[in-house]
């Protein structure tokens, strides 16, 4: 027991850069998998949690761009949601890493952007933004036209409309399915440092540091299923959190005619 604690001491912020500076090199322990998986875990969580922050806002802009009648707004959302969703996201960090090389070559303020805390960071968020920007362009094409009809007898018009009526109801709608979009998000992070993006002193992600242990003990029975139950028990939390938010996006209507989350899984992206 104390010999793990010690462990967790010395290897629980290891992804982050404290603790002991080499990983172990042989007698591996189920507390050195355990806490050095669940240390890189602390990168999939800030990837996912800021490149959706960052993306609904963007997916907001990209969905609303799209149901516009403007073609000046509606040609470029969709041409960057077909961008997006229409190549792969292990193709799009590859790319985003040697644009960010090249910038990086020709202007030293793009050099944080070849780093994986910055520049994966954007390609996550850009790839999400795309998908949630249609999640959100199929559900402003369901918002009942009675609710706008209503808005307008109201005297609402505009922002004011959009604000108090249109967006609201559209999150509603939308929202199961963004909440399996974000499920995704935190999976797909995964990817991050099996792309172009280095993994500066070993500071990886869970993934990372799985492949590390089963490459050393010949054995991937035993880092990858714990890598599996990090990551279900982040899915609860994220299940949970959303489906407390849908709870209040929908609590104005009757109990039968609420909308549940269910998990529907990505196969292919």
């Amino acid at each position: 027991m104390n010999a793990c604690i010690q462990t967790i001491q010395d290897y629980g912020l290891r992804s982050l850069g404290y603790g002991e500076r080499l990983l172990p090199r042989e007698g591996f322990t189920l507390c050195e998998q355990f806490t050095l998986i669940g240390s890189g875990m602390i990168w999939n969580v800030y990837f996912g949690v800021f490149a959706l922050s960052f993306g609904f806002v963007l997916a907001t802009l990209l969905g609303v761009g799209k149901a516009s009648t403007n073609p000046l707004f509606q040609k470029p959302a969709a041409w960057f949601i077909f961008l997006f969703r229409g190549s792969p996201l292990f193709i799009q960090f590859f790319f985003g890493y040697f644009l960010f090389l090249s910038l990086k070559q020709q202007a030293p303020m793009f050099n944080a952007f070849s780093a994986a805390w910055l520049g994966a960071l954007v390609v996550l968020f850009l790839n999400t933004a795309a998908y949630t920007g249609e999640i959100f362009y199929g559900a402003l094409q369901s918002v009942p036209k009675g609710d706008v009809e209503a808005a307008d007898a109201y005297g609402l018009s505009g922002w004011a409309r959009f604000k108090r009526v249109i967006w609201p109801t559209m999150l509603r709608l939308a929202w199961p399915a963004y909440t399996n979009e974000a499920i995704f998000l935190f999976h797909a992070t995964t990817l991050v440092f099996f792309t172009g993006f280095p993994a500066q002193q070993q500071r990886g992600d869970a993934l990372y540091y799985a492949s590390y242990f089963a490459d050393k003990t010949f054995n991937p029975f035993i880092p990858y299923p714990i890598l599996a139950g990090y990551f279900i028990l982040l899915t609860l939390v994220i299940i949970g959190l959303f489906g407390a938010i849908n709870k209040r996006l929908n609590r104005h209507l009757p109990q039968e005619q609420r909308q549940k989350i269910r998990l529907r899984p990505n196969l292919i992206r």
